[in-house]
């Protein structure tokens, strides 16, 4: 099993005043690589401490998926000394992140202009529902309203006969990785110039550029030398195909993995098909391609054609449902499941960050805090003196969330 080493990003601080499952996502990855992050909250905490089951008030299930790592100070931003403190603390951080709209965080005072010039190495990262300086600037923006306006709703329509989301918060968590992509390559040219700056981060702009990746296929030429829409994914018969007993994911790809399944299922006379010979003419043929090959695979079992595809190295899996997920072999092998016993809820489980660097693990051993539960400890580190903390909590500018009852085991 591989080992544990300090992240990349130790000695990195983020203040992070995102919220809801992008930003906060983002910043849990980037707390996991090893950077010291701050999550800046309201008195009333992030919506998602209050979004599904929960054993304590305040620690609910979406927000223990998406904020480990993490130290919590709460701020009152309408209030004059809240807002001090948070300069205070800008004085010395290396990002800030936040994910309002741009006049709601110029009305605060906290612009981008107005930090970078008050911190010129700070990298000042804004997630944004649309680019700057288009009619839809400044406008509110959700996962499902994202997911519609880049396409997504629609080409799942084409499969379901009428539009749906991806059961998953598609756009939000693929914004996360553009964030944590964007604020480290920031960094990287922070060490080259010593300055840090802005960069914004539009969920649809980065959205549509995300389904044009393999959808603007035709369109990719000018003219358009065929239609929007790559045909292999849109392909109605690109599904799980059937088995004798459950659902197998078969992606036969190259001219050599289709020569050895045509051999496989006893249509060796296919080799020569021109429906299919080649990958131009394969990609032309998708619909009648898959059809045949799903009609040539729901004689056998899942297991009998898992033995078959990997002895002839066609890349298979068995499809699996959530609760498979999470008994997943692979994932047992390799500790991706992790436990702990937090100090408030008992045990939990999360899971690993994925990426692995020096071939060990680097996920943070600091788990979700409760809300205001390090607002004392980082307010002092950014050098206020006691009495000025205690006066932010008199005043309800702060909470301090340390001396919250701890939840006993049994």
């Amino acid at each position: 099993m591989a080992g544990h080493m300090a992240g990349p990003l130790q000695g990195i601080r983020i203040l992070d005043l995102t919220a809801v499952v992008a930003g906060p996502l983002a910043t849990q990855m980037l707390g996991d690589m090893g950077a010291d992050v701050i999550k800046i909250e309201s008195p009333e905490g992030d919506a998602p401490r209050h979004t599904g089951p929960a054993r304590s008030p305040g620690m609910a299930a979406l927000f223990m998926g998406l904020n480990r790592g993490k130290r919590s100070l709460v701020l009152d931003l309408k209030q004059e000394r809240a807002k001090a403190a948070l300069w205070r603390l800008i004085a010395s951080a290396d990002v800030l992140v936040h994910s309002m709209r741009p006049q709601k965080i110029d009305k605060l005072g906290f612009s981008h202009g107005a930090v970078c010039a008050k911190n010129p190495r700070l990298v000042y990262a804004a997630l944004h529902g649309y680019r700057d300086g288009g009619p839809y600037s400044g406008q509110p923006a959700y996962d499902d309203v994202i997911q519609g306006q880049s396409g997504i709703a629609a080409l799942m329509g084409g499969l379901a006969g009428e539009p749906l989301y991806a059961p998953m918060i598609l756009a939000d968590k693929t914004c996360a990785h553009a964030i944590v992509g964007a604020i480290a390559a920031a960094l990287f040219a922070r060490e080259r110039t010593g300055r840090g700056g802005f960069v914004e981060i539009p969920m649809f702009e980065q959205m549509v550029s995300f389904v044009l990746g393999e959808h603007l296929f035709g369109h990719n030429f000018v003219p358009p030398l065929g239609a929007l829409g790559y045909t292999r994914v849109l392909a109605r018969w690109r599904r799980p195909y059937k088995t004798k007993d459950g659902y197998i994911c078969m992606m036969a790809y190259t001219q050599a993995h289709w020569r050895k399944f045509w051999d496989m299922v006893g249509k060796p006379e296919l080799h020569g098909d021109p429906r299919f010979d080649g990958i131009a003419a394969r990609a032309r043929n998708v619909v009648a391609l898959y059809e045949l090959a799903g009609s040539c695979i729901a004689g056998k079992t899942t297991d009998e054609w898992l033995k078959l595809l990997r002895e002839r190295e066609i890349p298979a899996a068995r499809m699996s449902s959530l609760d498979d997920v999470m008994n997943d072999p692979q994932l047992a092998a390799t500790g991706f499941f992790k436990r702990a016993t937090h100090p408030s809820e008992g045990e939990i489980l999360y899971t690993d960050l994925p990426v692995r660097f020096g071939g060990a693990s680097v996920t943070s051993g600091r788990l979700q805090p409760r809300l205001g539960q390090h607002s004392v400890e980082v307010l002092r580190e950014a050098g206020l003196a006691q009495s000025e903390v205690e006066a932010l909590i008199a005043c309800g500018a702060t909470v301090d969330g340390s001396k919250a009852k701890v939840r006993q085991s049994g």
